[in-house]
């Protein structure tokens, strides 16, 4: 095996930096506009990053202009960490988060658009680290791998390998035949989609600065909000709910099919079975939400503020949606804390950690494609126990799928289910009680946010002790790059030579 060209590597690295250093200070404008006193430490954060991030790409400007697949891996998963470092800096130089597992922490929470947080009190933060701590979500929203995409041909850097290490799902969908215009179109609609929520969620009521962040948080399907209480401090204004929710659904589905939409294509919409399976599981867990809700009249007045807005049923109906939505597309916002609506939809929710968004969505989670997939192969098994010699292909919109991908997804469905039983023996391990663990594992892992137990909506992550608080960003990290692209780097085979 030929030696890893680590020029490259780093100078991706560098270019990674930059980017970062870059958006750092956007959050420096935001600081001197609302002059919450940390604009120097912005700024500093954002030197800092632009001038490591110039030195890696200066020092390697003589690299050799390939990306094989080691490297891709190594540029995607490092390329997360050296973010979420630098990432950190705002929050440490400004003493927003002084201690450094926090910042690091909060940072990861936020680039895998997890959306956990350590912070007790986030209406106190200068609104500029709030700004930056939303930013760090829309980053890593679309991947910040696949933004660098589009820059890496100014190089004269091909970027396919990147692309297939970070795309989330089990295959790479590309709108164009090259990889940097697929990337272009993606972050235009994903851009789009962000400046139409905004300017909704203005108009319905939230302040331009609460629009924003929520916007970034919402399409990065991350979670990270403004107010203490989440969502739940506008419940006695609906509409800014259904905006959310509509914006939730469209991040959590494949943005390939958005673009189809865009392109007047909406047969393809109709007929992507992973688009109705979405939907289908997205109402029918709904449905079954909102009629326990709604007959568990005590339960839903005691956990929802304001539940009589519009009437009791639209209620039950608004909460519900919003719950479903949330955990489905892993952003994890809070309208409620579903944990006290009965132990039935505990278990209910519990269960939706493992389901996911769409592949090509900024969702984390399984995805509805593997598990749609996985049922398929698994009635086919049946079949050919009764018709041994039959051939039986898997079909997903109406192409059989080939075994490769099948065993795959089988695969990485164990190694899933494994890493989530190990994730939750370590927190259990710490001292954790049962609700705490196995949530935070599944939390983690699937890139959630609010959790069970001791890490519920009206809790926190600052619980952990600093080696849980590593742990659960580690699982943040290999649950967002897709399990294989991060653990396949930990074997002794992927570092040899020969």
């Amino acid at each position: 095996m030929p030696r890893l060209n680590y020029q490259i590597i780093l100078h991706v690295m560098g270019l990674l930096l930059l980017c970062n250093g870059g958006f750092m200070l956007l959050a420096t404008l935001v600081s001197y506009v609302y002059d919450d006193g940390v604009t120097l430490e912005i700024s500093t954060a954002a030197l800092v990053t632009l001038f490591v991030g110039t030195l890696l790409m200066f020092t390697t400007r003589g690299h050799s202009k390939e990306v094989k697949k080691r490297e891709g891996y190594i540029i995607v998963t490092f390329g997360w960490i050296f973010m979420a470092l630098s990432g950190s800096l705002p929050y440490l130089i400004s003493e927003s988060i002084p201690d450094f597992t926090n910042a690091f922490f909060e940072t990861m929470s936020g680039y895998t658009t997890t959306g956990a947080s350590i912070l007790n009190d986030i209406e106190a933060i200068p609104k500029g680290i709030l700004f930056w701590r939303s930013l760090t979500h829309w980053i890593g929203g679309m991947g910040i791998i696949v933004l660098a995409i589009a820059i890496l041909p100014l190089l004269g850097i091909g970027g396919m390998q990147l692309f297939s290490a970070e795309s989330p799902g089990p295959s790479a969908d590309k709108l164009k035949p090259r990889i940097t215009d697929t990337a272009k179109r993606l972050w235009l609609i994903y851009v789009s989609y962000t400046v139409a929520e905004t300017i909704l969620l203005w108009v319905a009521g939230m302040t331009f600065f609460d629009a924003i962040n929520h916007a970034f948080s919402t399409l990065s399907t991350g979670g990270f909000s403004t107010k203490n209480a989440s969502l739940a401090y506008w419940n006695d204004n609906p509409v800014i709910q259904y905006i959310i929710i509509l914006f939730m659904l469209l991040a959590g589905s494949n943005f390939v099919l958005s673009y189809f939409a865009f392109k007047g294509q909406v047969q393809k919409i109709l007929h992507d079975d992973e688009f109705k399976w979405y939907m289908y599981f997205i109402f029918g867990f709904t449905a079954i939400s909102a009629l326990v809700v709604y007959f568990q009249a005590d339960v839903a007045i005691s956990s929802i503020e304001h539940p009589m807005v519009w009437g009791e049923t639209e209620s039950a109906f608004r909460h519900s949606l919003f719950q479903v939505l949330t955990v489905i597309t892993t952003t994890g916002f809070v309208s409620a804390d579903y944990t006290m609506w009965t132990p039935f939809l505990t278990i209910l929710y519990f269960g939706l950690f493992f389901l996911g968004g769409s592949a090509g969505s900024t969702a984390g989670g399984v995805k509805v494609m593997r598990h749609i997939i996985m049922i398929k192969n698994g009635i086919i098994e049946f079949k050919r126990t009764l018709h041994p010699n039959a051939i039986l292909p898997v079909r997903f919109n109406g192409k059989s799928i080939s075994k490769e991908i099948v065993f795959n997804i089988l695969g990485f469905f164990i190694l899933y289910m494994l890493s989530f039983i190990i994730g939750a023996v370590v927190f259990a391990g710490m001292g954790l009680d049962f609700q705490t663990a196995i949530g935070g594992a599944a939390s983690s892992l699937g890139n959630i946010g609010p959790a069970f137990g001791g890490l519920s909506p009206v809790n926190n992550f600052d619980i952990l002790s600093n080696f849980g608080k590593w742990w659960s960003a580690f699982l943040m990290l290999i649950g967002r790059l897709e399990l294989f692209t991060v653990l396949i780097i930990l074997t002794p085979f992927f570092w040899r030579n020969r």
